[in-house]
This record gives structure tokens, C-alpha cells and sequence, in this order.
């Protein structure tokens, strides 16, 4: 049984662990291999038993699918593959029944090139009111046949696309995905709209995408590396959009978290000034190789990045955009930056999961909230899914040296003995599951009690009992070289071993969890954590 919750406040999300799903991939309730709503309804009681405060669900919105649905056709359907509005509806009432709240993906960038406006703008040609709600320009050259600017895309390849009248328009993406232009009124009333219209239907949040992309130099000026300001990314017209938009927040007691990647800690903590955005990812733990005093300068710097603010840090250790945890660990190169994915990288995965289960202890006794993304739960390693079968332009832009990020998207293993391990019944999963998953089956892993299943399931359960977790003060605490010692309130504290060589523990009164054994004389391993209660407030 799940333990309780202790009782909710306005300020829940400060110390939260929220769960990721990927709808596509998370169950399959109608058997047509693409997950579901109603697969997600019927597992509910699954991630009440996991013990998550919040669901995040990646983009659920009708959508051609051609960015995993960041590419979104209308924000006020959800797309057939998924289910119905209806469904949604009942998805997040039958959510707070079980006390977890629900946070909607919203992508405020870009829209899919099917959505009504992008159609109109095409209907309506050069220099009409439809094409300013976006980035269309003539092109430079003699006949404008180059593009306006050179502006890099975040993905690889070009960011304009030409149409027949000759006009190019912007695509910080890909072309499916046309830039919107956030200088037009009728842009921010919409997004504004959207929000109350999920709001209204009882999310408790909202996570936005690339939210640091929005603005736009107005004059498209070309990209010269290393010169400030950048002319599409932390433009200062931003955080007038999102001051508006947390006076709409503050109405329904929603909360936002910002996808935002910025080096400048300055910068970044703008967008978390009390009339701002409430929270926001901290990338920099997630690429941070698995190396002593690099994790703790990043957790020193993100700690010391919110303090101006008052705002609560975030950890994830991945996401669905990022190589899973047990693979990235296992390699020689810990960390994760999209440039360097490659296919074949040799992967040690017994020592990836080794430290992967001491991550998710250390990740879960820093102070903040958390984010889980599915299936790290399990412990599930990158998948290697055939040529033929990757679906994500990531790859295709890149010309194939790009993997993509459809590893970390196969759908999850439910049971160890059925068809697509208890995924759905009926057509094949959208992405193949590999031949050996079963040993990572829910089913499997609820009835082993060292599984990782179990050893989140039990993390969770105590850092949900014992108060000086989750949001609050840390203190560093001395240790051996190569290991990570911090105090939280209430005479807890967290040991990491990241050394090569058993570590000794301090004077304690009780063992609370670890993620893997002691050793006979009581040592902590190499790549090992434990919870330990001592004897007073250390």
C-alpha cells in the first residue's frame, strides 16, 4: 500500500516528486500499440503505490506526430491516438481521487505547420495578417533564394524553409514545426486562453516548453557566436509574457516549471522571481557526469542559483529527450551532451544500474523537488532500436549519426510473460521492446525486494515520512576523498560513495536505506548511498 501523503498545502510542488509520462509509451489500454489515456487511467493506482505527489504528461494534444507531439495541431484536443477530452478530464479527477495532480505540456515556441493558423498563413500569402502571427520573411540573395538569416536550429540542420510563393518562414525546429511570433497580440491572448482552458479543467501545472526560445530580435539579425544578446534565446521581452502568465496561474493555484538552459545563473534566476515562473529544470545536474566534485559543485551552484529567489531547486537524473541513466552511467563518458550521442558507445550496464540506484538516493535527499522520468524506476537500460524502426527527426536531421532519443521512448514492460510484456494487447508496440526486457517487468521487480522497483518504492515512502527532506536547508558534511556526505534537517544524512574503494560511514543510530549492501565490516561500497539517522540534528 502507498503510504500517505502528508497533508497538502499551496506550496506542494516545493518538495514534490513528479513522474514523467510519455503517453505513447506508458500502457496501452485499446490494444493498437500506442499507449494511452486509458492505459494510463488503468495504472493509476500503480503510481499512487510508487508513491509520486504529480503526473507530468508529455504533449497530449492532436498532433501529426513528427516531434513525439511538440508539433501541435490544436491545444484543446487531445489527439485520437490517445483518447478524448472527456477522457482527459476523467484521467485527472480519477488522478486526485489517488491525491496525485496533474501537469499539462504546453509548447509556446512553435506550432505544427497543421495547425488552422499556419494553414491560413499559407492561404493568405506575402504580407497578410495571417503570416504575421509568424517568422515569414523574403530571402536574401538576388532572387531570394537564400534564407533570411543564419540562425543555427536545435536540432541539426536549417531553421527556414522556403514555401512556392517564395517567402521563407522560421523553424527553430523542424519545418513541421513553424516558429509563432510572440511580438503578435493575438499570439500571447491564445496561449493565455489555453492556459485557463486546462486550468479550468483541474491541472494543477504546467510545464513549458523551450521557454527560453520564445522572443525574437525583431530585426532577425544574423547569429555571431559568443556575442550577447543572443538574438532568439533570454530575450528580456519574456518575462513580461510570463508575468502574465502567472497572475492567470496565481487565479487557479497552478503552478509553472520552465524548460530553460541557460549558463548564466544570473540570467537563468530571473525566470524564477516570485511573479515568474515558479520552477524550472536544473539541466546542469542532469549532464553532470558521475564524478565527486563535479556533482558537488553543480548541486552548490544550483542551490546557490535560487537562494536570490526564494525558489525551490528541481533534480532529474533523465528525461525523454536524454540517454537513460543506467546506460549513461555505465560508460566512460558519465555525463550527456546531445553533440557527442553516438551509436555502438560501449556501455557497462551492471555498473550503470549500480550507480543509478545510488543516484536515485542522492537525487532524493537533496532539497527541492524531484522529477522521475518513467521507467528509471525500473531500472530500464537506452534501448537499441533497429534502423529501420527510429521514428525521431533528431536522427534524420543529424544524417544518421544521431541515435535520436527513441531509446528512452520504448514503451514500458508491465509483465514479464505476456505479449509486449503486458504493454497492450494486440498490434505490436510503436517502438520494439528488446528480446530481454522481462527481467525489468513490473510484475517482476514488485516481488523482488532488491529490485529497483523496490528501492524507489521504499525511497520515496521514507522521504515522504521524514520531514527534513524534500524542500529545506543541506549542509555538507566532512568525508573521505571521493565521497559525498551531506546533513538535512531532523538527523538525517545522505553518504555517497564515488570512490574506487569502500568508504567508512559516520556514527549513526540506524540504517534507513541503501543502495546496496554494506559491507561485513560495514563499509559503504564503491558507487553506493545510504540514509542514515543519527544520533542527534548533524
Amino acid at each position: 500500500m502507498a503510504a500517505p501523503h502528508a497533508p497538502r498545502t499551496a506550496d506542494w510542488w516545493r518538495d514534490a516528486v513528479i513522474y514523467q509520462v510519455y503517453p505513447r509509451s506508458f500502457a496501452d489500454g485499446d490494444g493498437d500499440g500506442t499507449g494511452d489515456l486509458a492505459g494510463v487511467r488503468a495504472r493509476l493506482p500503480y503510481l499512487a503505490e510508487l508513491g509520486v505527489d504529480a503526473v507530468w504528461f508529455t504533449p497530449w494534444y492532436a498532433s501529426p506526430l513528427v516531434d513525439g507531439g511538440y508539433d501541435v495541431a490544436d491545444y484543446r484536443t487531445i489527439d485520437p491516438a490517445f483518447g478524448t477530452l472527456a477522457e482527459a478530464e476523467k484521467l485527472i479527477a480519477e488522478a486526485a481521487a489517488l491525491d496525485i495532480r496533474v501537469i499539462v505540456d504546453i509548447v509556446p515556441n512553435h506550432v505544427s505547420d497543421q495547425h488552422v493558423w499556419f494553414q491560413q498563413a499559407l492561404a493568405a500569402g506575402p504580407g497578410s495578417a495571417e503570416r504575421e502571427r509568424f517568422h515569414f520573411r523574403p530571402g536574401r540573395g538576388e532572387n531570394g533564394e537564400l534564407p533570411p538569416n543564419n540562425w543555427p536550429s536545435q536540432f541539426s540542420g536549417p531553421t527556414w524553409t522556403r514555401v512556392p510563393d517564395g517567402e521563407w518562414y522560421l523553424h527553430l525546429f523542424t519545418p513541421e514545426q513553424p516558429d509563432l511570433n510572440w511580438a503578435h497580440p493575438e499570439v500571447r491572448q491564445e496561449h493565455e486562453d489555453v492556459l485557463r482552458f486546462w486550468f479550468e479543467r483541474g491541472v494543477a501545472g504546467v510545464r513549458i516548453d523551450s521557454a527560453a526560445l520564445l522572443a525574437k530580435d525583431p530585426a532577425l539579425a544574423d547569429f555571431e557566436e559568443g556575442v550577447d544578446p543572443h538574438p532568439y534565446i533570454d530575450q528580456d521581452e519574456l518575462h513580461d509574457v510570463y508575468r502574465s502568465w502567472r497572475a492567470i496561474a496565481d487565479e487557479y493555484g497552478g503552478v509553472f516549471v520552465g524548460e530553460v538552459w541557460l549558463p548564466d545563473a544570473e540570467r537563468f534566476a530571473r525566470y524564477l522571481r516570485p511573479d515568474e515562473l515558479h520552477t524550472a529544470f536544473n539541466f546542469n545536474f542532469l549532464s553532470c557526469p558521475w564524478e565527486p566534485g563535479r556533482l558537488r559543485r553543480t548541486i552548490d551552484d544550483t542551490l546557490a542559483e535560487h537562494a536570490p529567489v526564494g525558489a525551490p531547486a528541481t533534480w532529474v537524473l533523465c528525461n525523454h529527450d536524454v540517454t537513460r541513466t543506467v546506460t549513461r552511467y555505465g560508460r566512460d563518458d558519465t555525463g550527456f551532451d546531445f553533440a557527442t550521442k553516438r551509436f555502438d558507445t560501449p556501455t557497462d550496464l551492471v555498473l550503470g544500474a549500480r550507480r543509478a540506484r545510488a543516484a536515485a538516493l542522492l537525487t532524493l535527499a537533496l532539497p527541492g523537488s524531484v522529477y522521475l522520468y518513467q521507467g528509471e524506476e525500473l531500472g530500464l537500460p537506452e534501448a537499441d532500436v533497429p534502423l529501420d524502426r527510429i521514428q525521431d527527426p533528431m536522427h534524420f536531421r543529424s544524417g544518421g549519426i544521431d541515435p535520436g532519443r527513441d531509446g528512452c521512448r520504448v514503451p514500458l514492460p508491465w509483465e514479464a510473460d505476456t505479449p509486449a510484456y503486458g504493454f497492450g494487447a494486440g498490434a505490436a508496440p510503436w517502438l520494439p521492446q528488446p528480446e530481454d526486457w522481462e527481467r525489468y517487468a513490473v510484475d517482476r521487480q514488485s516481488v523482488d525486494a532488491t529490485s529497483m522497483l523496490a528501492l524507489y518504492r521504499q525511497a520515496l515512502r521514507i522521504r515522504r515520512a521524514e520531514p527534513g527532506f524534500g524542500d529545506g536547508p543541506m549542509r555538507w558534511l566532512p568525508a573521505e576523498e571521493g565521497v559525498l556526505a551531506f546533513a538535512r534537517p531532523g538527523g538525517v544524512i545522505c553518504v555517497v560513495n564515488l570512490s574506487a574503494e569502500p568508504a567508512g560511514l559516520p556514527p549513526h543510530r540506524e540504517l534507513l536505506l541503501a543502495s546496496a549492501p554494506l559491507g561485513t565490516d560495514g563499509t559503504l561500497a564503491p558507487d553506493t548511498a545510504v540514509w542514515l539517522r543519527v544520533a542527534d540534528d548533524a
